[in-house]
């Protein structure tokens, strides 16, 4: 990571001065939790090694700024108002942070005007008419146990301005985004168009994406739900490949860019052959071709299953298409159909056989259930250091998690690049020891 140390500086409004109504600690040993420090850091680097050698070479140690309670905060929680908005597409626990974020503010910081911002970015435009909710503990409190957002989404950009407007309007001191990495593009210019106009409103970021696609974070929530509800797909694409001859089961799974899912999915069951992923070319034909590791697989076992995640592929589709969706992403060819239907005509016209295969696509599935045990921790978490960020007067950041602890971010950081699963990374050797599919699966 070609990091600098100004890269990683959060920005704030000011010096707090407020006594922060927490009643934490500033000692140890007193059996009372502490306030933390703006001084306290996460170190980036993971390797002993390397932290030695960029000691004694005088480069600096680079470290996100640690997240949690601030002793003293900027906002006066008795004079404040707070907006929630969640964006993009659905992910296991987004209902969980918007019920933390309303708890956390109303009973621990006694923030009582909590604005849910229906259906997206759309929300702020007053030409789509949609009036906010009037969040309280009563109305968001069973809302934990849906899939969803109980704010609903919507893709797509709007004008920045007028956002900038409507949270002018309605004299919003804080914005709480909840979304992916076009969420928080989206959020990066709002910032940037309060910070243009001289306002005194904080941005703070939910990373939300089960792709686990976003930079400078370990693991967004959702991720693990939606491997483990992908996991019912592939016992089930299991069960039916071994109950007929020449039996493949292909399950698609979501990543449009990544491959986190499919990898964890086929980990988790340990039954699957084959792991398509975005990041890792492969091709159909010819001697490493999947279809020459998939006809060894049957004459050996009688049967395969296959995982290939929804971006995986692209340059083999014929007739693909250029368009973009409302976010601006490029449409993706089904690689699930496409695989499913070339597998069966290779199979036929080369090899003289037919295979019994069965495909399951569970993606919406995948993404609407609602979160499960650890994921509902993780958003809890990750919600009550959004409040505590945007009450201490913090501005422009995610909140994210490193080496377990959770960690200020930077918005443009966040925004500058994509995360992706590396065929270098363990995850991915861990995969390959799995399945026992080979290493590559591209001809030279």
């Amino acid at each position: 990571m070609n990091l600098k140390e100004e890269d990683l500086k959060v920005d704030s409004f000011g010096i707090p001065d407020i006594q922060s109504p927490l009643g934490l600690s500033t000692v140890n040993g007193d059996l009372i939790a502490n306030y933390v420090d703006d001084s306290e850091t996460v170190i980036i680097h993971h390797d002993k090694n390397e932290i030695v050698n960029r000691i004694n070479n005088g480069e600096q140690l680079l470290a996100f700024e640690k997240a949690g309670p601030r002793e003293k905060i900027y906002f006066d929680p008795s004079k404040i108002k707070a907006a929630i908005v969640t964006c993009g597409g659905l992910c296991p626990g987004i209902n969980n942070v918007i019920r933390s974020i309303v708890m956390q503010l109303y009973y621990r910081y006694g923030v009582n005007t909590i604005y849910g911002i229906r259906y997206g970015f759309m929300g702020f435009i007053p030409k789509y008419g949609y009036e906010p909710y009037m969040l309280t503990p009563d109305v968001v409190h069973d809302i934990h146990s849906m899939g969803g957002s109980i704010l609903s989404s919507s893709r797509g950009r709007q004008d920045i301005d007028e956002i900038v407007d409507c949270l002018e309007r309605k004299d919003i001191s804080i914005l709480f985004t909840i979304g992916g990495d076009g969420t928080l593009r989206g959020a990066q210019e709002i910032y940037e168009e309060i910070k243009k106009r001289g306002l005194h409103i904080s941005v703070i970021g939910v990373p939300k994406t089960i792709d686990n696609d976003i930079s400078y974070v370990e693991m967004t929530f959702g991720l693990e739900t939606a491997f483990s509800v992908a996991g019912f797909a592939i016992k089930s694409a299991h069960t039916e490949a071994i109950g007929a001859p020449n039996g493949i089961g292909l399950v698609k799974v979501m990543g449009r860019m990544s491959g986190y899912i499919a990898a964890n999915a086929a980990l988790a069951l340990n039954e699957v052959n084959f792991v398509l992923v975005p990041e890792i070319p492969f091709d159909l034909e010819g001697p490493q071709g999947l279809f020459t590791h998939l006809e060894a697989r049957l004459k050996k076992k009688d049967h395969a299953v296959i995982v290939i995640a929804e971006g995986a592929g692209q340059d083999i589709i014929q007739n693909k298409t250029y368009e973009t969706d409302a976010s601006g992403n490029v449409k993706l060819g089904d690689i699930g159909v496409f695989l499913k239907n070339s597998i069966k005509e290779h199979f036929k016209k080369n090899v003289g056989l037919d295979v019994n295969i069965k495909y399951i696509d569970p993606s919406y599935l995948v993404r609407s259930v609602p979160a499960n045990a650890h994921d509902a921790i993780f958003c809890l978490q990750l919600a009550q250091n959004a409040v505590h960020a945007g009450m201490a007067g913090k501005t422009g950041l995610i909140i994210g998690i490193w080496k377990g602890m959770f960690t200020h971010v930077p918005l443009k950081l966040v925004t500058s690049r994509n995360k992706y699963l590396s065929p270098e990374d363990s995850l991915w050797l861990s995969v390959l020891e799995a399945t026992g599919q080979p290493i590559q699966m591209k001809n030279p």
